[in-house]
């Protein structure tokens, strides 16, 4: 007779679940609740919207988003998979500096480059302007490219994005054992070769991986495709949801951009379903670039040097050239309450991501619960998502519960208890949190599998609690990791956009909220000041992580 296998999911005789796994799971079920939301409203059958959004809009939703995949996710590999390997195995002139440096566009969310560059090459911009002004032309009397359009929106995001790609083939390179590519020189491999037939196959999971999440901010995006007028599937959604006043369908919209990224994924998994990537040799020793020649290092430094220029320091510099004509009216008692509001917001989801991350890695850490595994990857998605559909599906449950609550006092006491939960700083929140869980989890989980289980037991025989355990012994162990999480979130939080637009309060603005407002009245330069606010805030991070992806490759050696 089969018998079932021994764990605590099926096992019919094991112990009686602990409050840690009742916690849990009701964590878990909680931040399940937009995704469920969005899944359920395909129930809810809108068909005289559907047909008048089948007729006119919903083919454009479609192609665009198709195409902006596509755009984005070929230019982001090409600058992200080229540099990474010229770094990586060369030296050049700046080499060192261009290693961390190309990491920098990370910091530049992409609607704010996409205010930058409009501002320069618009019509009115100061490029076209002294083009007029030198030859005598008029406007429409020379062709110039269309900043506003698709293609204006796949370069932005790109220029943004292909840092994704490029932080993870770079640790990919470094973490590739020498010997393999050696070998593969001795058997009549040059350069060209041991890159396309040996390196890159090796690092193909981990590009895969970045283009992943490239292709998944690009779904996500709503300002850049709104500021360029590309009907896309986040377009489509607020326009749904604030034009026609149907939540509904804006859901269903949602449900139908989920499951582009659903089957993305699905593709991405099927297609190295039968490859292997597993190293060839346990062989390291200290990564020896190759010192290009003068023409060679000048040709690698223009290569590797243009993401960077054309993704930070052009769009800084007008930024920075902005705010210099236009900090003196910004800067004010409105500008320091959107900074506070920006950075309170973005401190106390840190700390609660870091809290929820820290409780659900150790109980899927201390549980062979299938249940539990299952629950904390599925929380874990929640990056996947993007934020105007995590906005429609925390927004519906929270109105509905507002709505069922005032109904009940109003009936029962006569009191009215107004918006106690949609419309606050609460429900933001919760919306942060469920977007950005992810990668606190993932953090807290990759540096919890680097402390043995040995030291828990030694440091039971000693008297030891567990909470005394986590916070004498783990935190200690963990401190670079979870200051990783506190900066990742933070980050994310002022830079996210769509779902604060959705649900902030009545008259509560942020940063990126404020950004996307002056730029949307064609005040470019008053949206500088704050735009570079948050673009300041997200370099230290991005230097952190480069710092550690540098150290990572055994064998490492400082560079003198």
């Amino acid at each position: 007779m089969q018998t079932l296998p021994n764990t605590s999911f099926f096992n019919l005789h094991a112990r009686k679940p602990t409050p840690w796994n009742i916690a849990l799971v009701c964590v878990s079920l909680l931040f399940s609740i937009p995704v469920a939301v969005v899944f359920g409203s395909v129930f809810f059958p809108e068909r005289e919207v559907w047909s008048h959004l089948s007729d006119t809009v919903l083919a454009d939703y479609i192609g665009n988003s198709l195409m902006l995949l596509v755009g984005v996710g070929c230019c982001s590999l090409l600058l992200g998979v080229i540099p990474a390997w010229i770094v990586t195995m060369y030296r050049f002139p700046m080499s060192r500096q261009l290693e961390w440096a190309l990491l920098l566009p990370m910091s530049m969310p992409a609607y704010i480059i996409a205010y930058s560059y409009t501002g320069a090459l618009d019509a009115a911009g100061p490029l076209q302007t002294m083009l007029r002004d030198f030859t005598g032309w008029h406007y429409r009397d020379y062709w110039f490219p269309e900043i506003r359009s698709l293609g204006g929106a796949i370069a932005m995001l790109a220029l943004v994005l292909y840092p994704y790609i490029y932080l993870l083939a770079r640790a990919a390179f470094i973490e590739q054992s020498i010997c393999v590519l050696e070998v593969s020189r001795t058997l009549g491999c040059n350069v060209l070769d041991a890159f396309m037939r040996v390196a890159l196959p090796l690092a193909r999971p981990a590009i895969i991986v970045g283009l992943s999440l490239v292709m998944m901010e690009t779904l996500a995006d709503y300002g850049t495709v709104q500021y360029f007028g590309v009907s896309a599937f986040t377009t489509g959604i607020f326009r749904t949801w604030f034009g026609l006043g149907n939540s509904i369908v804006a859901a269903q919209l949602s449900a139908l951009l989920l499951m582009f990224v659903a089957v993305f994924l699905y593709l991405e998994k099927r297609s190295r379903r039968q490859a292997r990537f597993h190293h060839t040799s346990n062989r390291y020793s200290t990564l020896m670039q190759q010192k290009l020649s003068k023409g060679q290092g000048i040709i690698a430094f223009f290569i590797c040097s243009m993401p960077l220029v054309f993704g930070f320091i052009i769009p800084v510099s007008l930024l920075v050239n902005g705010a210099m004509d236009t900090y003196a009216h910004v800067i004010g008692k409105d500008f320091y309450l959107l900074l506070f509001h920006s950075l309170l917001l973005a401190l106390i989801t840190s700390v609660l991501a870091l809290v929820i991350a820290l409780f659900m890695a150790y109980s899927n850490r201390n549980s062979r619960s299938f249940v539990n595994r299952v629950l904390v990857r599925f929380v874990s998605m929640g990056y996947a998502i993007p934020g105007t559909v995590i906005a429609v599906g925390v927004l519906i449950p929270f109105a509905w519960f507002d709505n069922a609550l005032d109904s009940f006092l109003v009936k029962q006491f006569n009191i009215s208890s107004g918006l106690l939960v949609s419309g606050t700083v609460v429900a933001l929140i919760f919306a942060y949190l469920v977007r950005f869980l992810a990668v606190s989890i993932n953090t807290a989980e990759a540096a919890l599998v680097k402390i043995k289980p040995v030291l828990d037991e030694v440091a039971k025989t000693t008297g030891m609690q567990a909470m005394s355990i986590v916070r004498r012994i783990h935190i200690p162990m963990m401190r670079s990791s979870l200051l990783a999480v506190l900066l990742l979130v933070f980050v994310d939080v002022l830079k996210e956009l769509p779902a604060t637009l959705i649900l902030r309060p009545f008259n509560f603005n942020t940063l990126a909220v404020r950004t996307y407002e002056l730029a949307n009245e064609e005040l470019l330069a008053d949206a500088a000041v704050p735009a570079l606010a948050i673009v300041i805030a997200g370099i230290i991070p991005v230097i952190l992580i480069s710092n550690s992806i540098s150290h990572s490759r055994p064998g490492h050696k400082p560079s003198s």
